[in-house]
């Protein structure tokens, strides 16, 4: 990230044309608010007190971009506010007084001999310096917050339509044509050889299509709900594959309880069916397990010389939708021999907290 992203990114928003417009705006109106009696009377040079103010704005101004900017590097979290708040100021104020001694020193080489200040003069120098002062901070944290609102209104936005996606996705990837068509032709297989399987396997099938229906309104749902799932789609895949599709279920209870998002690992096995050969010579080996609180979902890496087209939302897809619950990553990682994703596990009183559930 170069120097100038890293500022629009501290700041907000590219500031170069605000400054431009802005110290000028506000080193010419100072003098106006503060000291109209000289301007209108006429008393001293004219240029020296506007230059005076343009000289105070634009060193103040500069300093406090560059504390800001600074700071919001440094101390990004929120849990860091506090701190970054409190150093600002500090530097703010500690900036502006050395800024102030300066700027007398220039105006008292300019000023004709003799024509000292007086304490009221005095006053209303340091009252206009530190409302300027005050004014560029507030400038800054206003247009901070408002674009960081802003953001925030649309990666909401954004993460809604991606999850609207994601499910649709979910209820696509079960109900298309190919999934039905192939659902039915094993049906039929099975109907005049074992009807009680066939019975099973519509049972299964209906449980399928109950769960992609009623988990849609779900933002986390347990994983062992989710697990009740995948045996169902799991069955059925099994007698579409038979002994060429190995599935390795290895979870402890004490995990169950947790979190993930719904329907995450009906996504990773269809990938993982759409892109992997399945065959007898090359039986698919797909495992579940758990590793430091996160849910591995590993397969054995065997690519389709020509895969079908993916549909753009995928692993990506789980990746937004897990980052908008926690801060812990979705890890995804590939060897030659394996493909490997990592869910993180919610506990129980986050996912409630997060869901906005009581």
């Amino acid at each position: 990230m170069t120097r100038r992203e890293r500022l629009i990114h501290a700041i907000g928003f590219d500031d170069r044309w605000f400054m431009l417009v802005g110290i000028p705006v506000v080193a010419f109106s100072m003098p106006f608010i503060f000291f109209p009696d000289m301007i209108l009377d006429g008393e001293g040079p004219e240029w020296i007190r506007f230059g005076v103010s343009l000289f105070y704005c634009s060193t103040i101004w500069l300093a406090v971009r560059e504390i800001i900017m600074r700071l919001r590097l440094q101390f990004p979290k929120p849990d860091q506010i506090r701190k970054r708040i409190i150093l600002s100021t500090l530097g703010i104020l500690i900036t502006y007084f050395i800024i102030d001694r300066i700027g007398c020193a220039v105006e008292e080489a300019l000023v004709p001999e003799g024509q000292s200040e007086s304490a009221a003069m005095l006053i209303r120098y340091t009252a206009a310096g530190l409302v300027t002062t005050a004014l560029i901070t507030s400038i800054y944290e206003g247009t901070f917050l408002f674009f960081r609102w802003k953001a925030s209104v649309l990666e909401a936005e954004q993460l809604r339509r991606e999850t609207v996606e994601s499910q649709l996705e979910g209820l696509r990837s079960q109900v298309n044509p190919h999934f039905l068509f192939n659902s039915l032709n094993t049906l039929t297989y099975i109907i005049p050889e074992d009807p009680p399987k066939a019975v099973q396997f519509v049972q299964k099938l209906s449980k399928v299509y109950r769960y992609v229906l009623e988990s849609r309104s779900e933002k986390l749902i347990s994983l062992e709900e989710e697990l009740r799932f995948l045996d169902s789609y799991v069955f059925l895949l099994k007698e579409r594959f038979g002994e060429n599709l190995q599935v390795d279920i290895d979870i402890p209870e004490v995990y169950r309880s947790t979190r993930i998002v719904p329907l995450s690992l009906q996504l990773l096995f269809e990938n993982a069916i759409k892109h992997n050969i399945i065959s007898a010579d090359q039986p698919l080996a797909i495992s579940l397990s758990v590793d430091h609180s996160h849910l591995v979902i590993r397969n054995k890496l065997q690519r389709k010389h020509q895969s079908q087209p993916s549909t753009g939302v995928g692993l990506e897809n789980v990746r937004h939708r897990y980052a908008f619950f926690t801060d812990r990553k979705v890890v995804i990682s590939e060897t030659e021999d394996t493909f490997e994703v990592h869910l993180p596990l919610i506990e129980v009183p986050a996912a409630k907290a997060l869901a906005g559930q009581p």
